[in-house]
């Protein structure tokens, strides 16, 4: 069976998190592109301020706002889509927190918020979203990581183990959702400017703009291949780090960042 690459001739677009960052930017290439996307977040009001800006565009954005914590509501944003013509043909579910978690002021609020957003916000999508598209024969779905997923960083402790999750979790659905013509991929983005890395505290090499984020993603979208990650020239030198032996990669962490030399958090 032949890898489905959806166009906007085959059905609608679904962005989660497209409020704003990489998932309002994408929207809005996907609509020069010509699809109907429909765009989901919290704030119903940012929602319709980006579907005023599709409007010289080829095609058009549909505001449907939901909190992807909310399974229900995840599930009733797919009928709503389904019901609207042509059917779901690509997913990106982007919806995402960046919550700093250090060691010395861990709390189990922090974990348990992010792993609310980025791991199961993805799979309350993910589920109906599958399940229309198996029904039609065919779909694209792309899932939003991050590099962070490929091995520990400082702060990171909550958000790369949910983007880390996402990653296995894509890899091991690609085995079953091959058989029935549904293609999946992982975007893992270096670096972007966005509100979830405001908060980082070290220094971000190779940061993008969200824009350019988009762009590459969309370009992504379109090729056969199972993993979008760029800048490669930064993403690829986090991979080969996780061939080295732990003592190597800690040390390597400690020095890219300074994190060794930075004073412990008090509450």
């Amino acid at each position: 069976m032949s890898i489905f690459t959806a166009t906007p001739a085959d059905g609608s677009a679904w962005v989660t998190g497209a409020s704003s960052g990489i998932g309002k930017a994408l929207a809005l290439d996907l609509v020069g592109e010509g699809y109907t996307v429909y765009v989901t977040a919290r704030s119903e009001e940012a929602l319709n301020e980006l579907a005023k800006q599709s409007d010289r565009l080829k095609g058009r954005i549909i505001a449907a706002p939901g909190d992807v914590t909310d399974p229900q509501a995840m599930a009733e944003i797919v009928r709503k889509i389904d019901a609207g013509g042509n059917g779901l043909a690509l997913s990106v579910f982007n919806a995402g927190v960046y919550i700093p978690v250090h060691g010395e002021t861990l709390t189990v609020e922090d974990f348990d918020k992010t792993f609310a957003v980025n791991l199961s916000g993805v799979i309350n999508g993910l589920v109906p979203a599958i399940d229309q598209m198996k029904a039609r024969g065919r779909g694209q779905i792309a899932i939003v990581s991050s590099v962070t997923g490929y091995g520990g960083m400082p702060t990171s402790a909550a958000y790369g183990a949910t983007k880390a999750a996402l990653i296995n979790m894509a890899e091991c659905l690609k085995f079953d959702l091959d058989k029935f013509g549904v293609r999946i991929q992982v975007i893992n983005p270096g670096f972007v400017d966005t509100p979830a890395t405001a908060d980082n505290a070290f220094e971000m090499p190779a940061l993008l703009q969200p824009e350019d984020a988009a762009r590459r993603i969309a370009q992504g979208l379109k090729s056969g291949a199972f993993e979008i990650t760029f800048p490669r020239r930064f993403t690829y030198v986090l991979k080969a780090l996780q061939f080295l032996p732990y003592p190597a990669y800690f040390w390597l962490m400690n020095a890219a960042t300074g994190w060794k030399k930075r004073p412990l958090e008090s509450r």
